[in-house]
């Protein structure tokens, strides 16, 4: 018996490469540092339907997630910037550079989500966590952070409305299947934070000849954070869609 059209979400047909969610994700070990970067930085790589915030904000974070239900184990690496759309104030995510095989093309087909392959390291040395990012075997992203101090989950700052814009060209090169703007805001549900911290950070971007972020030069920092959780991605929301 062949498959039912209605029933089929993702390719290949017969056997989806990944996982529909929900996901279930245990033990991940998440730092992020807060930074301020130059205003040209942010608005080269918004789209304009995005307004980059006066005041320069910035996050970039690293992860490593020993277990997920849906892609296993990988390592993860991204950059968020503050900005509004419409007049509300929210954050988007311009790339995400991951090591997962499964997880990239699912991110990007579900949730749009600009996840980009690259070799990825996480771990700690001592009292600092470090993420390093290398694409073609050089640097674009390095993160180290500190976790001294105690901080309770409601005193950090929720990078939410979490917008991201999901864009699926056409076959015949005529514009594009899909333009969304996706919010991620409410994908994570079941979480349970084990682990809560704050400290120093730095960011390093170095140039690249694609994914290029070494404009973001930090002006100003402030805090960092690390977190252990467990938690369930489910799915998120359209915002507004270019295509209707």
């Amino acid at each position: 018996m062949s498959r039912p059209i209605n029933d089929i979400v993702t390719m290949p047909a017969f056997s989806p490469y990944y996982p529909m969610p929900p996901a279930r994700y245990m033990g991940v070990r998440k730092h992020i540092v807060f930074f301020k970067a130059k205003i040209d930085a942010v608005n080269r790589i918004l789209p304009d339907c995005f307004e980059p915030s006066d005041d320069g904000l910035c996050a970039a974070s690293g992860l490593t997630i020993p277990w997920s239900a849906n892609y296993g184990e990988f390592q993860e690496s991204y950059l968020t910037v503050k900005c509004s759309y419409k007049g509300v104030t929210g954050y988007f995510t311009p790339i995400a550079f991951l090591n997962s095989r499964s997880s990239i093309p699912a991110g990007r087909e579900i949730y749009g989500t600009p996840k980009v392959f690259a070799e990825i390291d996480v771990g700690m040395d001592e009292r600092v966590m470090y993420t390093n990012t290398l694409i073609a075997k050089s640097s674009v992203l390095s993160i180290r952070s500190t976790m001294n101090k105690k901080v309770a989950v409601k005193d950090i700052l929720e990078l939410n409305p979490s917008w991201r814009l999901k864009v699926i060209p056409k076959v015949d090169g005529k514009g594009v299947d899909v333009m969304q703007i996706i919010d991620g805001s409410k994908v994570a549900t079941d979480v349970s934070v084990k682990v809560s911290r704050k400290g120093e950070g730095v960011v390093e971007f170095s140039p690249s000849p694609i994914y290029d972020l070494s404009d973001f030069k930090p002006v100003e920092y402030f805090d960092a954070y690390y977190f252990e959780t467990d938690f369930t991605e489910g799915y998120g929301e359209i915002i507004h869609d270019f295509l209707k």
